[in-house]
């Protein structure tokens, strides 16, 4: 029976916050309780967690994975270190 658990975080984030161990533990339990309880086919919950810091607020969307001219040199830096260390694991 499909089950949808909908969290409106970036993409690479459906559990929450890095980090954030409570927001993460909510998600997960929430996904759990779905998965017992949804009887009917396409059940769909969204869950209440917001991204923002403090208020619920859009900018996220905005920003998150935006390369401009601003940062351009900082994510270029940031890539080439990891790079390296996962170069260094093999």
């Amino acid at each position: 029976m499909p089950r949808f658990l909908f969290v409106d975080f970036p993409l690479g984030n459906p559990c929450g916050k890095p980090w954030d161990a409570a927001m993460q533990y909510r998600i997960v339990g929430g996904a759990l309780e779905l998965l017992e309880r949804a009887w009917l086919p396409r059940t769909t919950v969204q869950r209440p967690e917001i991204w923002a810091e403090g208020e619920a607020d859009e900018r996220w969307r905005k920003r998150f994975m935006w390369v401009g001219d601003d940062n351009r040199a900082a994510l270029a830096r940031a890539g080439e270190a990891r790079r390296r260390a996962q170069a260094g694991r093999h």
